[in-house]
């Protein structure tokens, strides 16, 4: 089969949601169906393609799409000139947006709906875009993919007509997220803080994430616990990122808080497989990546009882409320003060990890871009 995939978001230069997912499905198609033929379009130059790989064409094709007016040319204009060229006999895109102009079979990928229920977090551009053409997109794919149940849902309760197409196909983590030695633990966190115990979040600095609210939770944590634990962000300043800024600017723990801007992924196996425990107080997620790559390297996890984050991590984490910072506080003492049921997170949390795995995830993918061609 001839497959036309979008990778524009596997060319960023910053890897996280829809980056990662990307990548990961499209390389991952391709290394499993070495009798397929792949074609990466992307406006802006990947990574060389291993040379191990001999069924992929990847095609760059300008302009770069980064505002609402442009993606409209790159999807509705570059895309079906390009699929007709390569012959592709069904495209892939799993950023949420597919062409409007092309009569190929498609198959797109829904992450989540934030865009219906938090507005605000989006440039207006961009809210008007959604809304304009989400509708659209989801009559012309042949098939959606959500990543998780949640999402599944909630589209379905948005948009009724899209039930009959939509599937769910999970996230994994990267196998590089592993359980940490006690010496590498020790080790990473003698050059990074000094030897001291941190909580940590992973993923944007964007209000969506809840950031303020996990400073206030900090702050009475540090008040009642006495304790000389850290509080690290790692991630890259997004957009919108100023009233968090300016909260941090004031704090009084400030000196206990560390911000590490974006780290590669090597980094980040060591940065979180280090960490007391992960802190993540997103108010909706589609999935919630960080969350399963905790669990994966044996680190207790505190998230949102909210959006699709109880669907995946199940029983392994403590969950809180994101709007009420003496909640999220709360449980940051009981994983602290409670040896033994952070001993039972990690075990639990290794356990559910193991249910979700890339390859699993290709497989149904690569079923659905079948069943899409054949229509």
């Amino acid at each position: 089969m001839r497959i036309a995939i979008n990778t524009r978001f596997g060319a960023y230069d910053y890897q996280e949601g829809y980056g990662r997912f990307t990548r990961e499905i499209s390389y991952g198609l391709a290394a499993a169906n070495k009798d397929d033929k792949f074609y990466f379009f992307s406006d802006k130059a990947l990574s060389p393609v291993n040379q191990t790989f001999n069924n992929i064409n990847q095609i760059v094709a300008g302009p770069q799409a980064r505002h609402p007016f442009l993606w409209k040319f790159w999807y509705d204009i570059r895309i079906p000139r390009l699929l007709a060229k390569c012959k592709a006999e069904v495209f892939f895109s799993p950023d949420g947006i597919c062409s409007l102009q092309t009569k190929v079979p498609q198959v797109m990928a829904i992450h989540d709906l934030a865009f219906l229920h938090y507005p605000r977090f989006l440039p207006k551009s961009q809210q008007w875009f959604y809304k304009q053409y989400t509708p659209a997109f989801i009559r012309k794919a042949k098939k959606i993919i959500t990543v998780s149940s949640f999402s599944r849902n909630d589209l379905i309760k948005q948009y009724p007509f899209a039930k009959d197409k939509t599937e769910v196909v999970y996230n994994a983590a990267d196998p590089s997220f592993r359980p940490l030695s006690w010496t590498e633990k020790e080790s990473w966190k003698e050059s990074f803080t000094e030897g001291r115990e941190y909580f940590l979040y992973v993923g944007s600095v964007h209000p969506r994430k809840n950031l303020v609210n996990l400073l206030k939770a900090f702050s009475g944590f540090k008040k009642r616990q006495k304790t000389n634990m850290l509080l690290v962000i790692a991630g890259r300043m997004a957009w919108q990122h100023e009233e968090f800024t300016d909260a941090l600017s004031t704090f009084k723990f400030r000196n206990d808080v560390k911000l590490t801007g974006y780290i590669s992924n090597e980094e980040l196996v060591k940065l979180l497989g280090s960490a007391y425990a992960l802190i993540y107080p997103s108010v909706w997620e589609g999935f919630g990546m960080p969350v399963l790559e905790a669990m994966q390297a044996g680190v207790p996890v505190l998230c949102s009882g909210t959006s699709a984050l109880p669907e995946i991590a199940e029983d392994a984490a403590l969950f809180f409320d994101p709007l009420k910072p003496d909640d999220i506080g709360q449980q940051m003492a009981h994983v602290y003060k409670d040896e033994q049921a952070r001993s039972l997170m990690i075990e639990r949390g290794l356990k559910r990890a193991g249910a979700f795995s890339w390859s699993q995830s290709c497989g149904q993918v690569r079923e659905i871009l079948q069943d899409a061609a054949s229509r």
